[in-house]
């Protein structure tokens, strides 16, 4: 038997599913496509998570594009962090191209063009349905993390979240919690006091700044009403299609504190809103995160732990995220352990540190007596990558180098027109692109404040009512007694003696 009859059985045994699959492409060894040689990852194991990197123009956001359409064929809804902003053109077919004929005759695939349902949406006031939360859905720790406050500011989050529940104030936006954080040392000081100890100002002035960092990166737009319903990311068309939800984020590429705000929230509204979905054929939404470097970049130690464990827990869930960046190193080694398909399409070594990376990344792939991984990683051609996924057992299939198949829908960005188009058609912006500002902790506060504000004027206008009829009474009482001053003085006179003396002693003589 052939080197290349042994690599075909090699791949071909290690790729055969009993389930469900998604079919990426072909592998490849010496540099020649192998036809048939298909690499599979079974639907089973793709709540595992995975990634998808590889320096620019090697082909990252094709193969995004490519799961992101299979898997919406199989039924499955796909959410997308478009942070580049190529990818709505996957609701328009593919035009189709001689050199995509070419490689999936390579390859041994068939080529049919197709557009997908997608729902297009937006964090800031870009086009799209809006995705909102409120304070309150995130609650007192997350809140913490996100803010990166010491335990100290941290306790005082949990004091001000507890007042407004036990006050029934709803905490809805920024400005209901800048509020709140303001009447806590201010108005209401005596009443905190009193219910829960003494509330520092240099804290809350800590916490607020902490907020008004947030407010400037856009979370005045986030945070608030109406908020986005998790099961909404999970429909599915009549035929039985999952929906390609689409999140415009070209605009916050330079407000990397509101994207992992953004992101842990959801993560944390989707654990706790599915349920267990236990060992099922396959999973429920899949989530792929462009530009992943974004969220670990700016994320503090507390908020990487935080998104550390839901990544770990949320595979219960049935929901899988797949990291799409540029060098696996920009994803921490305790996410990086978890991920179960790894898609590695070329590096370029152009400094010792780059040559150092590669070395590392190559580590991180199974061995195989077909290739030298970290040779095969600086010789990758676009539209090729090193494939390794689990089998239905979990367990590591084969290494491929692999000529991956070409998206079925349109490689380009929809015009303004199919934009608008497709918005108008969407059900899910005439149900989340109203501005709500119903009466939250801000205008209930304001009222508290405003009612209070008038009690004391009517109690010091009562005041000065007092002391003016007390002050009017007692000129009153001193002009009286200043009357009968003239008789005394008579009466009491030297002269008057001596007249009564004189009277007296003439009677008496």
């Amino acid at each position: 038997m052939s080197r290349q009859e042994d690599f075909f059985n090699h791949i071909t045994k290690g790729n055969t599913c009993k389930g469900d699959f998604i079919t990426l492409g072909s592998a490849m060894l010496d540099g020649q496509t192998i036809k048939n040689a298909y690499v599979n990852v079974p639907l089973k194991t793709m709540n595992r998570h995975g990634l998808i990197a590889g320096a620019t123009g090697t082909g990252k956001t094709k193969t995004l594009q490519v799961l992101a359409e299979n898997l919406s064929e199989k039924g499955i809804p796909v959410l997308l962090m478009d942070i580049k902003g190529d990818l709505s053109g996957i609701a328009q077919p593919s035009p189709g191209h001689p050199k995509i004929d070419e490689r999936h005759e390579k390859i041994g695939l068939d080529f049919t063009p197709k557009s997908f349902p997608v729902e297009i949406m937006s964090l800031s006031e870009q086009d799209g349905v809006r995705l909102r939360a409120t304070i309150s859905e995130f609650g007192p720790v997350l809140l913490s993390r996100i803010l990166d406050l010491t335990e100290t500011q941290s306790g005082i989050v949990s004091v001000i979240f507890k007042y407004c529940d036990d006050n029934k104030l709803p905490l809805l936006d920024l400005k209901d919690f800048k509020k709140i954080l303001q009447y806590c040392t201010n108005e209401g000081k005596p009443e905190f006091e009193e219910a829960y100890g003494r509330i520092s100002t240099a804290s809350t002035g800590a916490i607020l700044r902490k907020l008004i960092e947030i407010e400037q990166q856009g979370g005045d737009l986030f945070f608030g009403e109406k908020s986005f319903e998790v099961e909404d990311l999970l429909r599915t068309t009549r035929d039985g299609r999952g929906y390609i939800n689409i999140i415009r984020l070209t605009d916050i590429q330079d407000r990397p504190k509101l994207f992992s705000t953004f992101m842990l929230s959801l993560l944390a509204e989707i654990y706790e809103t599915l349920p267990e979905q236990g060992d099922s054929g396959q999973p429920e939404l899949i989530m792929f995160i462009d530009e992943a470097h974004l969220i670990f970049n700016e994320a503090s130690k507390a908020l990487l732990n935080q998104i550390e464990s839901i990544v770990k827990l949320i595979r219960s869930k049935g929901v899988g995220l797949y990291f799409v960046t540029q060098n696996p190193t920009d994803v921490p080694e305790g996410v990086l352990s978890q991920l179960g398909l790894k898609i590695q399409h070329a590096l370029r070594a152009f400094t010792a540190k780059d040559r150092k990376a590669i070395k590392l990344t190559a580590q991180n792939y199974p061995d195989t007596e077909y290739y030298d991984t970290a040779d095969v990683l600086t010789s990758l051609g676009t539209g090729e990558a090193l494939v390794s996924a689990l089998d239905e057992k979990g367990r590591p299939t084969p290494l491929a180098a692999t000529m991956m198949r070409a998206p079925m829908s349109r490689m380009d960005i929809l015009n303004e027109t199919e934009l608008q188009t497709l918005l108008d058609d969407s059900k899910l912006v005439l149900k989340y692109n109203e501005t709500i500002d119903r009466e939250s902790a801000y205008e209930m506060l304001n009222k508290k404040i405003d009612q209070a504000e008038k009690l004391k004027q009517k109690e010091d206008a009562r005041l000065k009512k007092e002391k003016e009829k007390a002050a009017k009474t007692k000129k009153t009482t001193r002009r009286r007694s200043t009357a009968q001053n003239p008789i005394i003085k008579v009466l009491t006179s030297a002269t008057f003696i001596r007249s009564v003396f004189g009277i007296l002693k003439r009677v008496m003589k």
